[in-house]
């Protein structure tokens, strides 16, 4: 492992902003601020939402910038990526940002029913040859119907076409609700928080000429889905 590794994971421990469940939290769903990360740690009523697979956080972070009013938590397991998301969080003084070091598949673990108002799932791995462990499958959709309220929404953006047409045949199968979609965002003319804030990986994509999607979807108290043949 390299130094700079080590010592990002170092830093990592320091940040108060940045929670690490034990392996006892994770499987017990144990988490201390399970139910109550607005009591307890954001210190207000304002909506929760999630960036799930976040990297190192540029929608948790810009999301943040831009909605003082609301509270933002990004999950990834990939320590050094979310070093770069914690550290801003500090240097910029953000009260309503933090970062969680796990695996998506253990959400339920650290989140209680309906305490999630939204989810952005950003530039997801696609998982061509394995459904099941796109974030937007089956199994996924209904781990996050049990941590998102009712009328909570689903963002997914992606520059994969592959996942983008995966997403909409199981909305379609499922009879999910589908708020908004398109093939091309930037050629959509859409101008909110989807285009403003943009991804490391995303600029790159933009600067090769490649189509940005975007779909976004509400469960509506769904909680049991299946996967589409492919």
């Amino acid at each position: 492992m390299g130094k700079n590794k080590l010592k990002r994971f170092k830093e990592n421990e320091t940040f108060e902003h940045l929670f690490q469940p034990s392996a006892q939290e994770m499987f017990t769903g144990n988490f201390f601020l399970k139910g109550k990360w607005n009591k307890e740690y954001f210190k207000n009523s304002n909506p929760v939402i999630l960036e799930v697979g976040c990297g190192k956080g540029e929608y948790t972070v810009g999301l943040a910038r831009k909605y003082p009013q609301k509270n933002f938590i990004g999950i990834d397991i990939k320590g050094p990526r979310l070093w770069r998301g914690a550290k801003t969080v500090k240097e910029e003084g953000l009260k309503n940002a933090a970062f969680i070091r796990n695996k998506v598949e253990f959400l339920t673990s650290f989140f209680a029913p309906d305490e999630i108002r939204e989810i952005w799932i950003t530039f997801p791995d696609p998982q061509p040859k394995k459904m099941k462990k796109r974030l937007t499958s089956a199994r996924f959709l209904k781990i996050y119907s049990e941590i998102l309220h009712p009328e909570g929404i689903i963002h997914l953006k992606t520059d994969s076409i592959l996942m983008h047409e995966f997403t909409k045949k199981i909305t379609e199968v499922n009879n999910i609700e589908t708020l908004f979609s398109t093939d091309d965002l930037y050629g959509a003319g859409v101008k909110n928080e989807v285009t403003e804030i943009k991804t490391f990986y995303e600029q790159k994509f933009l600067e090769d000429r490649l189509k940005i999607t975007y779909l976004k979807f509400r469960l509506n108290g769904k909680s049991e889905f299946i996967n589409p043949k492919e």
